[in-house]
C-alpha cells in the first residue's frame, strides 16, 4: 500500500469572513474525500505580506493545497507558481 498523499488547506480570513469555520470544515471534508492526509490549514488575513509566496513555501512540503474556492486567491484564479509546486500526480504502480 502506498503512503497517503499530504495536503494543506488554505484560506483568506477576509474572504471567508463569518464562514471561516464552515470553510475549514469544507477543506477537511475535501481532503478526506480525495484521500489526502490534511497536515494543517493556513489562514492568512488581508494584511499578510506576500501571502502566495508564503503559501508556496509551505506547499513545497506537501502534495496538494485545498481551498474552499478560487476566490481565496487574488484575481479568482489559482496562481501558476503554486500549481507548479503542489500539483499532485499519483505514481503508477
Amino acid at each position: 500500500m502506498s503512503p497517503q498523499p499530504t495536503a494543506i488547506g488554505y484560506l483568506r480570513r477576509d474572504v471567508s469572513g463569518i464562514r471561516q469555520e464552515w470553510d475549514e470544515t469544507h477543506i477537511r471534508s475535501l481532503a478526506r474525500r480525495f484521500g489526502y492526509d490534511l497536515a494543517k490549514i493556513v489562514a492568512f488575513g488581508p494584511d499578510t505580506d506576500a501571502p502566495i509566496t508564503r503559501l508556496i513555501n509551505v506547499a513545497r512540503t506537501v502534495d496538494a493545497v485545498i481551498v474552499p474556492s478560487v476566490e481565496h486567491f487574488d484575481g479568482g484564479a489559482v496562481p501558476g507558481p503554486l500549481v507548479k509546486v503542489a500539483d499532485y500526480q499519483p505514481k503508477a504502480g
